[in-house]
């Protein structure tokens, strides 16, 4: 069978409308450039292609083309048919009295971020990710192509349980696995499951993410902050009332803490007197400094302790891949409230296994960690430096530690940063409960993982800058 129009052509949605086809079909196209559905560069349907596509006349399409090249919308070149044009930017205008933003930073696109939440996604193992993909694609069965098991493939809850076991200390059964989009996917469906069963509260940590605690008040629940202080979160008196708390006991976010054994333990003893559910948020453990990773909460309770896990920092967050290990119990009705299908896409899910099993996991994870030491030392060696009144705490793992600053200069601190390019977060705005007990803090959450290698220099220089500056950290 020869090749028609149906395998040349390309698919491009238009509706012409107006007096006559020819006007319309040209409106409909200057106003798709225009608006920038099509951007510069597109290449457009041929004329035949088109035509047969509207069912009008070949010769409407290739005079709509033409008045459209004519204006400077189209550009047509023999060989390399119907494209839409690069044209220049319009020239935005000046900053603020005129003078010229820093180079690369918009209002949403920093020069340089030291924000926390997110790892160095440069340093994506690409070329190990593509020859698991690649094993994966040629092993897997016909059946990871259909709908699957709501709680994810088999093969990554089997390498997932045996990780686990091995580096974490969880005591993990691929069975009581549920594999989610993500951890606020896999919190959201905890919080419906906790709601269904008739709970109302949920105690969490006075300093965390506020993203978490919307989730959980979406699912109809309310948060009880706990208090905070030097030992971390106070556990001791938890009260009857929540079915469930939320924790990150490795490596408290945002403080950097460390939960004390005795909270630990004063947790589970609560967990098992009421019934009540611990969701331990191990969000960063691959990644510790000072000693071995502490073994995971649920360890220590796997009848009482749902784990909650994520790729999220130790490969990129663009993946979508995380996971819960649960109680036998709440592991059915989790995958009831989930739904009959897996929500993740299998040859992710596939690929993450092999990368797993074949070692390449843990490969890039110690790669990465000491990547991100080195980096650790040299912020805190800078900051001893260059600005030696700032404190430093939370230094032990993760991706991130706290800076103390002077009461009353955290604004001013992250205004100054932004002026040079630099994003910075503060402690207060969304990481300490509006229901909280602890005094306030003025405190820059700060974090190493995000810039890339060549960029890590420029960001460090600025933010010393800004915190060696009497003008902007001295008292307001």
């Amino acid at each position: 069978m020869g090749r028609t129009w149906a395998t040349l052509g390309v698919d491009l949605h238009l509706e012409p409308a107006g007096p006559g086809l020819r006007r319309g079909l040209t409106d409909a196209l200057r106003e798709a450039v225009r608006g920038g559905r099509l951007v510069p560069g597109t290449r457009l349907p041929s004329s035949r292609s088109l035509a047969a596509d509207l069912g009008i006349a070949r010769n409407t399409v290739a005079d709509a083309y033409a008045d459209l090249v004519a204006e400077g919308w189209l550009t047509a070149r023999q060989g390399s048919g119907t494209r839409v044009a690069t044209r220049e930017p319009t020239p935005s205008p000046p900053g603020r009295h005129g003078a010229p933003p820093v180079t690369g930073t918009t209002a949403h696109h920093p020069a340089y971020d030291l924000r926390a939440g997110h790892p160095d996604v440069s340093a994506f193992p690409r070329a190990e990710w593509l020859r698991a993909a690649r094993r994966a694609l040629t092993t897997a069965p016909s059946e990871a192509f259909g709908y699957g098991d709501p709680r994810g493939r088999v093969e990554l809850r089997t390498a997932l349980a045996a990780y686990l076991a091995r580096a974490r200390g969880v005591r993990a059964d691929p069975e009581r696995i549920v594999i989610c989009a993500g951890f606020a996917h896999g919190l959201s469906l905890l919080g419906r499951l906790l709601r269904a069963r008739g709970a109302d509260t949920v105690a969490v940590e006075s300093y965390g993410l506020d993203e978490h605690w919307r989730l959980l008040t979406t699912a109809g629940l309310r948060t009880r902050p706990l208090p905070f202080d030097r030992l971390g979160t106070d556990t001791r008196e938890l009260p009857h009332g929540p079915a469930a708390v939320l924790l990150t006991p490795a490596h408290q976010f945002p403080m950097g803490a460390l939960l004390h054994h005795d909270r630990r333990a004063a947790v589970v003893d609560w967990a098992r007197r009421t019934g009540g559910l611990v969701l331990e948020d191990d969000y960063d453990s691959e990644f510790r400094y000072d000693r071995r990773p502490v073994g995971a909460l649920q360890g220590l309770a796997p009848d009482e302790v749902v784990y909650l896990g994520t790729a999220s920092k130790s490969l990129a967050p663009g993946l979508r891949l995380a996971w819960m290990v649960l109680p036998p119990g709440v592991a059915r009705e989790v995958t009831a409230v989930k739904g009959g299908v897996d929500s993740c896409g299998a040859l992710d899910q596939l690929t993450l296994a092999e990368f797993i099993t074949s070692g390449a996991y843990d490969r890039h994870v110690r790669a990465s960690r000491s990547r991100y030491r080195r980096r650790r030392d040299a912020l805190v060696a800078a900051l001893a430096e260059r600005a030696p009144e700032i404190r430093v705490t939370g230094i032990a793992a993760g991706l991130h530690l706290l800076l103390r600053l002077p009461p009353g200069t955290e604004r001013r601190v992250i205004r100054a940063a932004a002026a040079q390019g630099l994003a910075l977060e503060g402690l207060t705005p969304r990481h300490r409960h509006p229901d909280a007990v602890t005094a306030p803090l003025d405190a820059l959450v700060l974090g190493y993982g995000t810039p890339a290698d060549h960029a890590w220099s420029g960001a460090l220089d600025i933010l010393c800058t800004v915190l060696s500056d009497p003008a902007v950290i001295g008292v307001e």
